[in-house]
């Protein structure tokens, strides 16, 4: 069985852009969630720092990220953003190590 995926990515708002950031961050959430390599995919925002995002996500393979990456919302969003990002954003993998349990609430 392949390995599941996990990526953090952290985007940082140019000053202003803020909440247009994270605007465009949230039209993501829904599409991404619905195909069907995604386990989970989930947007923060910074509690010390407005301006920073991140995105923790789960994917079954990698090959299942590779599509999410070549999703037209995803390739319009990567095409756009350096008109709302203050820097390059910062992303890291990591292979899971236990079995995701959903949450109960």
């Amino acid at each position: 069985m392949a390995q599941k995926l996990t990526l953090t990515a952290t985007l940082r708002a140019k000053p202003g852009m803020e909440e247009e950031l994270g605007r465009r961050l949230s039209a993501l959430v829904e599409p991404t969630r619905k195909e069907p390599g995604c386990v989970n995919y989930d947007l923060h925002r910074s509690n010390d720092n407005p301006a920073v995002w991140m995105l923790y996500e789960t994917w079954r393979t990698r090959a299942d990220l590779d599509i999410h990456f070549a999703t037209p919302y995803l390739k319009n969003f990567l095409g756009h953003m350096e008109e709302v990002l203050a820097e390059p954003y910062d992303m890291r993998f990591y292979s899971m190590t236990t079995e995701h349990i959903p949450p109960k609430y």
